[in-house]
């Protein structure tokens, strides 16, 4: 009598477990993944900022861009930012645009002013005349 029960209990339980795992539920609205913007300074940024200049020349040398934006700032806005004042010379004599404005909408000078950055403010009055 043991045995009937049990076999009885055992298809009770297989096929409840089988009905379950066949239920899929299909969402008629595909989930919609958004992809994250990394944001990481360029290693051109990352030198002027640390105030490499030897690295700096290099990647002019090899062709980097002295106008590309790196997290919405451009070279010159990095080296007037963290008062690099030859490295922002080096820049303007490789063709730096000083009039190119950041995402946030402030310019070079205005970033120098922010910064106490005295001796990149004087190459950026002298590069503009003002």
């Amino acid at each position: 009598m043991k045995k009937p029960i049990i076999y009885a209990a055992l298809v009770c339980l297989l096929s409840s477990s089988s009905l379950l795992a066949n239920d899929h539920k299909v969402d008629p609205q595909p989930t919609k993944v958004t992809a994250l913007k990394t944001l990481e300074v360029s290693s051109f940024c990352k030198a002027i900022m640390k105030g490499d200049i030897d690295m700096v020349k290099k990647l002019i040398e090899l062709g980097e861009d002295v106008n590309q934006k790196s997290l919405g700032m451009t070279p010159a806005i990095f080296a007037a930012r963290y008062n690099k004042a030859e490295i922002l010379q080096l820049l303007i004599d490789n063709g730096a645009d000083l009039t190119i404005r950041s995402d946030k909408g402030f310019t070079v000078k205005k970033y120098a002013e922010l910064s106490n950055a005295v001796d990149a403010l004087r190459v950026i009055e002298a590069a503009m005349g003002s």
